[in-house]
């Protein structure tokens, strides 16, 4: 774990104004950034399951609206900058998962074109586009 990571979200459990708790993930993310470690870690140890943001805001409603402010933006934009450099450090903490995924052939046609018009593999497309935040209404619900 980097060390500019607070262990638990007790760190932040004084801090009563939601703009300053806002501004001091913020600023644990930027501490974490100017690390320069590999965006896989930076994922990890700030927007994981148990990164910094969902230790703080445990409940998918308190994450949602993070989600929409501008701290969490400045974050994706720090991950996306890392993502840039292609570093990716593998090891023990995030082994390499495989996922399938079905989709209609028009739909892998247009992810196909889009990372070809993007210089990128569709690998990284795809990755990119699950990093992005989503509006919950847009996500069909199983029945």
């Amino acid at each position: 774990m980097l060390e500019a990571q607070p262990q638990t979200a007790s760190a932040y459990a004084t801090i009563q104004n939601p703009n300053e708790k806002r501004q001091a993930i913020r600023s644990q993310a930027n501490q974490c950034f100017t690390q320069e470690p590999d965006w896989v870690t930076f994922y990890r140890e700030i927007l994981g399951i148990n990164g910094i943001i969902r230790r703080n805001y445990p409940d998918a409603q308190a994450l949602a609206d993070f989600e929409k402010t501008d701290e969490y933006g400045e974050i994706q934009q720090m991950l996306a900058k890392l993502r840039e450099k292609g570093r990716t450090q593998v090891s023990d903490l995030e082994p390499t998962r495989v996922i399938t995924v079905r989709m209609p052939k028009s739909l892998h046609e247009s992810l196909r074109v889009e990372a070809h018009e993007r210089h990128t593999s569709m690998n990284k497309l795809c990755i990119s586009k699950l990093l992005q935040m989503i509006d919950t209404q847009l996500v069909p619900h199983e029945v």
